[in-house]
């Protein structure tokens, strides 16, 4: 594995891109910012946290999964499927009469190293097996698992499942071309984590850790406690191999369990209750809340320490920054909560649902911006607590929330976000959508300078696809998604226009003399 050094005069570059969020076809504004920022950083290392895939992308309908340990393609949201439609793309009829996830997964990897990537059970049922009350396919019809009465899906070319998960990891490989094109020409070296979207397209995390490997550059490594979660030790300049600092890629998971312990096994029913109540509405509706990072990946974060500390001869925490996908609860305390009527404030997200927020700027540095609810996980499984603790570290920086990039510093830690760099997914405005830079000194690597490298900043002002971005950066899916928009001054002042001009146009008409 390439070696991650200091340069000479002391210094250190990292590129944050979160939430690329994309089908196989990346779009080229996507491609054209990472290309500009990485012209512009020369960065020494680019780090992913997480939803790269757009998992629920029409492209990966026949294989979808809402949740680990269900059958590909059973449970298709509503929304994709309409945006399937409007795509012009068809379901394929599968053939094969056992053609769960544990099958295809298999003809992938063998057992030994599902366990490794797996060592909780994460995903509910043993890989190779599919559960009692899967769904089976016919050659002709698909069984909802809404219904006992099969459902008729549009006629196309009949495929096995092992073809049709075939199909998705050439459709995961085009995703990370589109992304990586960029970073592996310039010669920098890469590491990903993931996120609650990555999985979605039917492809778990061990097998894009070996699809990222593919490519030049990447450091995921292959012997990690689970994919996402390792340390990218940086050593010093003067080539003695000491490690300065260290780099932490912690997988934050992706949906909660129903115990609230990730990785719990459970029986595949028991696993998500609202999500199976209403398995095809939106995430955040059916999801039982987010994931967390696993115990053995909080127990991980203090034991690399130790590790590094003994590699370096004197026992001591390194300094180390973390990242990961999801926000632990912890964020909220970089803000403060203001009255429902406070301009731009936000609404929290399920446990803080009923109370709005704007940014602490006490705690947060200049530039800070906070655009939608922070969406952590419904419990708080410590760590931050654990990274307090094991020493050393300074910063946990996420994804996840696409319209969020603040910096605050509370608990004796930096926390901070790197909004969406990708232009398929919702969004702030395109001069907001970007990519984090970080710039670390030997010297001190916890005053650290970081800014965000956005499109307005490299590009221009609009992206190609205005239009899209406007609906992508109103998008609402919920009321308190209405609530927040009627919060933006600018929304409000243009409802409050329309409503008045319709008024008055009512009024004329009654008052309209009669001829």
């Amino acid at each position: 594995m390439t070696s991650l050094r200091f340069r000479e005069d002391g210094s250190f570059r990292v590129l944050q891109m979160a939430d690329v969020q994309d089908g196989p076809d990346v779009q080229p504004d996507t491609i054209r910012l990472i290309r500009e920022a990485i012209r512009t950083a020369d960065p020494d290392l680019v780090v992913f946290t997480g939803d790269q895939i757009r998992g629920y992308d029409p492209a990966y309908i026949d294989t979808f999964l809402r949740r680990r340990g269900e059958q590909p393609g059973a449970r298709v949201r509503a929304v994709t499927e309409l945006e399937a439609k409007l795509r012009g793309i068809k379901r394929h009829i599968v053939t094969s009469e056992t053609a769960g996830i544990g099958d295809a997964h298999d003809a992938h990897d063998n057992s030994e190293a599902t366990d490794a990537a797996d060592p909780a059970g994460i995903s509910g049922i043993p890989d190779g097996t599919v559960p009692q009350d899967t769904p089976h396919t016919s050659s002709t019809l698909v069984y909802s698992t809404q219904s006992p009465q099969p459902v008729e899906q549009p006629q196309s070319e009949p495929r096995t499942m092992d073809e049709l998960m075939d199909d998705t990891r050439e459709k995961v490989r085009r995703t990370f071309h589109g992304f990586l094109g960029p970073i592996v020409e310039a010669g920098v070296p890469f590491a990903a984590t993931y996120g609650n979207h990555d999985f979605q397209c039917g492809i778990l995390a061990d097998e894009q850790d070996d699809i990222y490997r593919e490519f030049p550059g990447c450091l995921n490594p292959v012997d990690s406690i689970e994919p996402g979660t390792f340390a990218l030790p940086i050593e010093s300049s003067d080539g003695s191999g000491r490690v300065a600092m260290s780099v932490m890629m912690v997988n934050s998971g992706d949906y909660a369990t129903e115990s609230g312990q990730p990785g719990a096994p459970k029986e595949r029913d028991g696993q998500y209750p609202a999500y199976v109540v209403n398995s095809r509405g939106l995430d955040l509706a059916d999801s039982d809340g987010y994931g967390t990072p696993t115990p053995e990946a909080l127990a991980w974060l203090r034991d690399v320490q130790t590790e590094l500390g003994e590699r370096n001869g004197d026992g001591k925490p390194v300094p180390a920054i973390a990242f990961q996908h999801i926000p632990p609860q912890e964020f909220y305390d970089c803000l403060k909560e203001v009255p429902a009527w406070t301009p731009n404030a936000v609404e929290g997200a399920r446990t803080h649902a009923g109370h709005c927020y704007v940014l602490d700027h006490t705690v947060c540095r200049p530039g800070s911006r906070l655009g939608e609810a922070i969406g952590c996980a419904d419990e708080n499984v410590g760590e931050v607590d654990a990274l307090r603790e094991a020493g050393g570290y300074f910063a946990l920086f996420c994804g996840h929330d696409h319209k969020n990039a603040f910096v605050g510093h509370v608990h004796g830690l930096d926390l901070g976000y790197a909004p969406t760099c990708g232009f398929e997914c919702y969004g702030p405005k395109s001069r907001y959508r970007g990519i984090r830079l970080f710039e670390f000194r030997e010297n001190n690597p916890a005053g650290y300078v970081t800014r965000m490298l956005t499109w307005g900043d490299l590009v221009g002002r609009y992206s190609s696809n205005e239009v899209r971005v406007w609906f992508e950066d109103h998008c609402v899916t919920d009321a308190i998604g209405i609530r927040n928009e009627l919060r933006r001054p600018q929304v409000f002042a243009v409802l409050a226009g329309a409503l008045s001009l319709g008024f008055l146009a009512v009024v004329r008409s009654l008052i309209k003399p009669r001829r």
